[in-house]
């Protein structure tokens, strides 16, 4: 059960982390929603791509999967 709060509270942080660092665009933070919505069609899926919030979203997933594991990691660390 901590090995699961771990990994749950880490990839939290990892998401904020890389919303931090990676969510800005033109100076302002892309709405969360909008950063995490992956329905559409492909029109709306092209316009994400050329306005780069696909490769936006992707650095901010990686930093979420890294504190992911991290926080699977973690436990075993302290043994």
């Amino acid at each position: 059960m901590a090995r699961l709060i771990s990994i749950m509270a880490f990839t939290l942080i990892g998401l904020i982390v890389g919303y931090a660092i990676f969510g800005k665009w033109g100076g302002e933070y892309v709405s969360p929603q909008t950063l995490l919505s992956f329905g559409g069609n492909r029109f709306q899926g092209a316009l994400r791509a050329l306005g780069g919030i696909e490769d936006m979203r992707n650095k901010v997933l990686l930093c979420a999967a890294a504190g992911a594991v991290i926080g699977l990691m973690l436990p075993f660390r302290r043994r």
